[in-house]
């Protein structure tokens, strides 16, 4: 890959990785020393890519199989990262993605694609540019990779050196992502028996001990028929892909990088990137940015969205129509999910757009308890999703998989569940960063659940 800033001979001749410069861009810091700046994006654009053309292409293809029907997508993983994550912390995630892809895969009878909000998931979208506490006013907390989240004037300074520390942290991230994915620690047997201990020990597990049974003998039958992780590499290793918001676009463009082999343009900060609801103006600087890399793409359509400008976003992210180039990841909400989707679907169909439809049922559905906690409820979440696969049923099209937001970490930020955490519970271990996320138990909770709706679906069908 080279890093030159010549257009792309396949490429919009009105598009380069800094064409977006033309655009506003909303929810960019404001950098208080612009040559400290200048000189971190130089550092980053001298820097080896995070990740390769290639393994994007390999994504948009299993993307493009999820589009047809032939896959189902599971997006999953942290809120906010912090630059202090330990190495147990991103094993524990990885272990919880493994544990519900497990289960997703018997239940829909097609491979899951594995996609984490990880290694690079550092920056947030915020209400506001400023907050206030015991009157005192300093620049809002926007994530590690801008500033820190203690309230001081130190603390909420956005700091440059921290794109560097970011891309870093990116980096060592994946390099164990990579040795835990293919060394072994997804070995399907040991995967299934980390189920197990969920059915065995958890309060919410005894009621899927039958669907856990279905796996396990599953599981016996291909031994029985020499097929094990003895035997079949696919069996004890997995493709993994990183995904984040692509929120800071002077970073992102500083690891935009042109394939040798096509000529096209990657952003080499993540395998996928996604454009959040506050910033998918069609003439905003984040469309503009992405529409001219091709990774594969994501947008967040939140319940005010209409048919037309979905449409009009279809056409500008995919104006080729590429299987697999586009998701379109919806939050409406447990209560308008039923009612706001379905002109989408329908719009979307008739055009012929073949985008993956990801249901995020996490942002529609926050809300701040008493003791001042955002939360959100498993049963929203739950209900959203089972929405989301009602509405698709109804009108014919696929429902290619969802979008959460989870750690493996035993916290308490999201009521109900399995193993019922109550408003009382919230402050006990409240870690999140940012947003409220599903611990490892709801989580895996929430897979053997989908597959009870899935099985419903099959049965309705």
């Amino acid at each position: 890959m080279t890093t030159s800033s010549s257009t792309s001979s396949s490429t919009d001749a009105t598009w380069a990785p800094d064409s977006w410069r033309g655009r506003v861009a909303l929810q960019q810091p404001n950098w208080p020393d612009a040559s400290q700046h200048g000189a971190a994006l130089d550092e980053l654009r001298s820097f080896p890519p995070l990740v390769f053309a290639g393994e994007g292409r390999d994504l948009t293809q299993s993307l493009a199989a999820v589009c047809r029907g032939e896959a189902f997508l599971l997006q999953a993983g942290d809120c906010a990262e912090s630059f202090d994550t330990s190495a147990d912390s991103i094993r524990d995630r990885l272990r919880v993605i493994l544990q519900m892809a497990v289960v997703l895969t018997y239940f829909t009878g097609v491979p899951v694609v594995k996609v984490g909000r990880i290694a690079g998931q550092f920056a947030k979208p915020r209400s506001s540019d400023t907050e206030t506490i015991d009157g005192v006013e300093l620049p809002s907390f926007r994530g590690h990779i801008v500033n820190d989240i203690g309230f001081s004037p130190d603390d909420r300074s956005p700091n440059p050196q921290r794109l560097v520390t970011a891309y870093n942290r990116a980096a060592s991230t994946l390099n164990l992502l990579r040795a835990f994915t293919k060394g072994g620690f997804a070995n399907l047997s040991e995967v299934h028996r980390w189920n197990r201990e969920f059915v065995a020990e958890s309060p919410a597990g005894q009621r899927y001990e039958a669907l856990a049974d279905e796996i396990e003998r599953a599981v016996q039958f291909m031994e029985a028929c020499g097929i094990s992780s003895d035997t079949l590499s696919e069996l004890r290793q997995v493709d993994f892909y990183t995904s984040h918001e692509a929120l800071l676009l002077d970073y992102e463009e500083a690891l935009t990088r042109q394939d040798s082999l096509t000529g096209d343009w990657y952003d080499c900060s993540a395998h996928m990137l996604w454009i959040g609801e506050r910033t998918r103006q069609l003439d905003g600087a984040h469309v503009e940015f992405l529409r001219g890399v091709r990774n594969p793409l994501g947008c967040k359509i939140g319940p005010t969205a209409t048919p037309q400008e979905v449409l009009d976003l279809c056409q500008a992210l995919n104006p080729e129509k590429e299987p697999g180039r586009l998701s379109l990841i919806v939050r409406m909400g447990a209560n308008q999910i039923i009612d706001k989707l379905p002109p989408l679907l329908d719009a979307v169909k008739e055009s012929g757009h073949p985008v993956v439809w990801v249901c995020d049922p996490m942002h529609g559905n926050t809300f701040t308890a008493e003791g001042g906690h955002k939360t959100r409820h498993f049963e929203d979440v739950l209900a959203e999703v089972s929405g989301f696969f009602a509405v698709h049923r109804s009108i014919g099209t696929h429902p290619g998989g969802v979008h959460l937001e989870l750690t493996g970490d035993d916290v308490t930020e999201c009521l109900g569940g399995g193993s019922v955490v109550e408003q009382g519970d919230l402050g006990t271990r409240y870690e999140s960063m940012c947003d409220p996320r599903l611990n490892g138990g709801q989580s895996v909770d929430l897979a053997f659940r989908l597959a009870e709706l899935l099985r419903k679906g099959q049965s309705e069908a």
